[in-house]
């Protein structure tokens, strides 16, 4: 299921909005700095370098130390959203830096994740196209543990992979709001998370030995609210609803990427290399 709204304008001046986006020290040799995303004025996640030639990244900052739910829309959340709440949007858009927000209601199936076991991305396609780290010798790390959602084609040379990334770590979560919310979806409830979204188009500049040589496109949901339906809802095996505010701008992404984002958000789950 998809539902998408037209790109609207949302929030408050970035001084005053609790996350932004940002632009961190420079790597030695790097025309620009790391590309950051700040929770109260603190880095709480390092995003994909800004030259799109380095891997899909979003990796756990020390910033990262709480979620975000305005007040008053608690309830709107709890059920089963049929259409773009304006009253959620303008909620979230007060926590967020004013900009140009795509918001999208999706319908998820998570399965949590942990780097370095079965099914991480960082470990298993990511690898097969860059190979490790040159200086680590190992695979990045996200440093959190987080959510696959989606995956399908986007050609032959690019495939699209959709990942939910929690604010705090599932073991920070309250087990008692779990198992509620775990005992709602199992009645049949289908309650509503929210997150701020990017898109990023990613491939190494040459094919220098990858198993799997193809972009790769991530589109990564950093979850502002929900965290206690998201672990239930993977727990449980049952689907959760996700309002996505995808950000205009603020991934390596293009206006037309954006838009051909909505036919393939509407494509059948398939991995790479499925036929």
């Amino acid at each position: 299921m998809l539902i998408a709204g037209e790109p609207r304008r949302l929030g408050v001046p970035s001084s005053e909005a609790r996350l932004r986006f940002e632009e961190g020290p420079r790597r030695a040799g790097a025309g620009a700095g790391l590309r950051l995303l700040a929770l109260d004025g603190e880095p709480a996640f390092e995003r994909s370098f800004w030259c799109g030639t380095c891997g899909l990244l979003f990796r756990r900052l020390e910033g990262a130390q709480g979620t975000l739910s305005p007040e008053g829309v608690r309830d709107r959340l709890a059920g089963h959203l049929t259409d773009v709440d304006d009253g959620v949007l303008q909620a979230f858009g007060s926590l967020l830096p004013e900009g140009d927000y795509r918001p999208l209601l999706l319908r998820i199936e998570p399965r949590l994740v942990f780097p370095g076991k079965e099914g991480d991305y960082f470990s298993g396609e990511k690898v097969a196209t860059w190979g490790i780290d040159g200086f680590w010798g190992l695979p990045d790390h996200p440093c959190t543990p987080y959510f696959r959602t989606f995956e399908t084609p986007v050609d032959n040379e690019a495939h699209l992979y959709e990942f939910v990334v929690p604010m705090v770590p599932p073991s920070w979560n309250e087990r008692e709001r779990v198992a509620d919310y775990a005992e709602r979806l199992g009645g049949g409830a289908v309650p509503t998370a929210v997150a701020v979204s990017t898109l990023d188009r990613c491939m190494p500049a040459m094919n220098t030995g990858a198993t799997d040589y193809y972009e790769h496109w991530g589109l990564t949901h950093f979850l502002l609210d929900g965290h206690h339906k998201m672990e239930a809802a993977a727990s449980t095996g049952r689907p959760l609803q996700l309002l996505s505010l995808l950000a205009i701008g603020e991934g390596l992404s293009e206006d037309d990427d954006h838009r051909r984002l909505l036919g393939l958000r509407t494509q059948q789950r398939q991995e790479r290399g499925a036929r």
